[in-house]
């Protein structure tokens, strides 16, 4: 008796399980596979949602000034179609040096505000440049701009910008 009844058992479990009202379906893409934090330097720009980060694959970076350049650079036709805009076009010449994550931007014609993109701009894409040249955690970049009669603003960190 014990053999007809898990027979029996097997039967009834098999066809609830062809029963349960899922049908086969082809295969189908899911897209892109998610990239992650992008690996290349990244500069950013000012748009009317706030500021944002712009790839610039293939391009290599040897030195934070260097960084400061593609910055001045501004964006691309495209990009300024799509909003973005450079607040730092006509900015003057600054240094920029680092130590362990610690940026100092010494740019004394500059009045930093936290609450203007264009501090913004600096700080993210010296922060990046920072991560790219030494290896240095984002969380762990800090940017301190010393600007108009040696005021020093910051130290500040990108996400504060992004935030927004």
């Amino acid at each position: 008796m014990t053999r007809p009844r898990a027979a029996l058992t097997c039967c009834v479990l098999a066809l609830v399980a062809v029963g349960c009202g899922i049908r086969p379906t082809g295969v189908t893409d899911g897209g892109a596979a998610p990239s992650g934090i992008s690996k290349g330097m990244r500069i950013y720009f000012a748009s009317d949602s706030g500021l944002r980060g712009v790839a610039r694959p293939g391009t290599q970076i040897h030195d934070l000034l260097s960084a400061y350049k593609l910055l001045l650079a501004g964006p691309t036709p495209e990009e300024r179609a799509d909003g973005l805009t450079n607040l730092l076009a006509n900015a003057e010449p600054m240094n920029v040096t680092s130590h362990q994550g610690n940026v100092i931007i010494d740019a004394p014609r500059y009045s930093a505000d936290p609450q203007n993109q264009s501090t913004g701009q600096l700080v993210c894409t010296f922060a990046r440049a920072e991560v790219l040249l030494h290896g240095t955690r984002p969380d762990k970049v800090q940017v301190t701009i010393v600007g108009e009669k040696g005021m020093r603003a910051g130290p500040y960190q990108c996400q504060q910008f992004l935030a927004r």
